[in-house]
């Protein structure tokens, strides 16, 4: 298995010795735990920090998760992208939501052994969740963007709400906080269906690996 320390820092400079000691955890608790609960596919656990780790981090190269925001990961299933979002911003709140209870399990198990505090699970389908709001929901994978919109719009707060904004890394651009969605392949379809106009980044300008090839981070609003 790759070491977590050589491609994170290859893109992240400035973790903390704790930091750097959570994402290095991963590995071996992932190992662990995707043998008794299959949450990752087999094949892809030796290369869990590129695939999953680095790939979830692609939100945090483009927007600055501020101190005291909740985000909500729709689906998380094994707890990507919100395990290595909270690592790396550890004073915003993450609550991982996911339908099977299982998979929440392992994130739960993965948070204690690494010692992330500051995300929470809860076990639920976004459209049933009630009297909650987020500044931020982010997905994985989960479903099609028209149906991701529609489970989670009326759980963000609107600027009438106070609702908190992102800084883009290392500029003074504002982008305002939304629905933030982790994707690949030809999406053309499935964003006309949507009836959005997102906003999208490749991330393979990013982060220059050859597996970041027609992967893209989306963001609606």
């Amino acid at each position: 298995m790759e070491v977590s320390s050589i491609i994170i820092e290859k893109y992240f400079t400035g973790l903390t010795d704790e930091q750097k000691q959570q994402f290095e955890a991963l590995g071996q608790l992932y190992t662990e735990w995707n043998s008794r609960i299959n949450v990752i596919s087999r094949k892809d656990i030796e290369s869990l920090y590129l695939k999953h780790v680095l790939h979830s981090l692609a939100l945090a190269a483009i927007f600055e998760f501020k101190p005291g925001m909740q985000i909500m990961d729709i689906g998380a299933g094994g707890g990507f992208p919100s395990v290595p979002l909270a690592i790396m911003y550890p004073e915003t709140e993450f609550l991982a939501v996911d339908s099977i209870r299982k998979k929440l399990s392992v994130i739960e198990a993965v948070a204690n052994g690494a010692g992330i505090n500051n995300i929470q699970i809860l076990h639920s389908r976004a459209e049933d969740i009630r009297n909650r709001k987020f500044d931020c929901v982010v997905s994985r994978a989960v479903a099609p963007l028209k149906d991701l919109w529609q489970w989670t719009y009326r759980l963000m707060r609107n600027n009438s709400e106070v609702k908190k904004d992102f800084m883009t890394p290392g500029s003074d651009e504002i982008i305002p906080a939304g629905l933030i969605c982790l994707k690949g392949g030809d999406l053309a379809e499935e964003i006309s269906q949507s009836g959005k106009r997102p906003r999208i980044w490749e991330i393979e300008k990013i982060f220059e690996e050859e597996y970041f090839k027609e992967k893209y981070v989306l963001q609606v609003v």
